[in-house]
């Protein structure tokens, strides 16, 4: 039993973050927009070959308000928060791949975005990408330790921004340990269902203790040598963080422009 119960204790102190939201809005929403990342408490690995891609894919997108509309009286978005309108209600692509390509200070990043699997997330990306909703931002965060991820996607480069909109997980990589590999792009979201949103994360090292909770957008097709010279430079700690090596990346990465493009060929 103290095995046990030592064991217990030093899962819950490894137990890391993706967040992926406004603090704010605990108090203006009653939502707290934080994800913990536990370990699953099993070793299931699977087989060689096997489809990362398991969980179903929504028959259409859906965008769901921040704010509740019919709130009274009604909340105030929270100031980190970008109004650019939400996608269309109809007509996302469904099929095949885009390439997402980020112009940033260290160089290109170009990410393959599965549209076939994520439709959704590739058609929020799009449209976010298509209003510059992310020309100019920062990745806000890198975790060295445990998790191992350059975070971006936040314009208020806060942890704490995004669109008025919010939408459903898909793609997710269930049964599959680990669940996260190098090289995968995936969507930060709340604890909250349907709580996907703008800030994505690239995995830069296998993670060992991340739940498939996640929407898989994609992988890095050119750049991750980039973002793994980023992580060896180092974070600069952030005090409110649970775990170590969490904080703003000592290097500086800024997304100058983000476009996307059908893949050729």
């Amino acid at each position: 039993m103290a095995d046990r119960a030592e064991r217990s204790r030093i899962r819950r102190r490894r137990n890391t973050m993706i967040a992926a939201g406004a603090g704010g809005l605990v108090v203006l929403l009653g939502v707290a927009w934080l994800v913990v990342a536990l370990t699953k408490g099993d070793d299931t690995k699977t087989e060689a070959g096997a489809d990362p891609s398991a969980s179903a894919t929504p028959t259409n997108c859906t965008w769901l308000p921040l704010v509740d509309p019919s709130a009274s009286p009604k909340p105030e978005i929270p100031k980190e928060v970008k109004d650019v309108g939400t996608p269309p209600a109809s007509g996302e692509p469904r099929t095949g791949k885009q390439l997402m390509t980020l112009d940033t200070s260290v160089g290109a990043i170009k990410i393959e975005m599965d549209t076939a699997h994520a439709p959704c997330a590739a058609a929020s990306f799009t449209y976010l990408a298509g209003k510059k909703f992310f020309d100019g931002s920062k990745c806000h965060r890198l975790v060295t330790s445990n998790i191992f991820v350059l975070q971006c996607g936040d314009p208020s480069a806060t942890g704490l921004g995004g669109p008025t909109y919010r939408y459903a997980e898909e793609n997710l990589p269930t049964g599959r340990r680990p669940a996260y590999t190098e090289g995968m792009v995936a969507i930060a979201k709340t604890q909250d269902p349907n709580s996907s949103g703008s800030q994505f994360f690239i995995v830069y090292k296998d993670i060992e203790s991340l739940q498939a909770d996640y929407t898989v957008l994609g992988k890095v097709t050119e750049g991750l040598d980039l973002v793994k010279k980023v992580a060896e430079a180092g974070v600069i700690p952030d005090a409110k963080s649970q775990s170590e090596g969490d904080g703003a990346p000592k290097t500086e990465v800024k997304i100058n422009t983000m476009t996307i493009a059908p893949v050729q060929g």
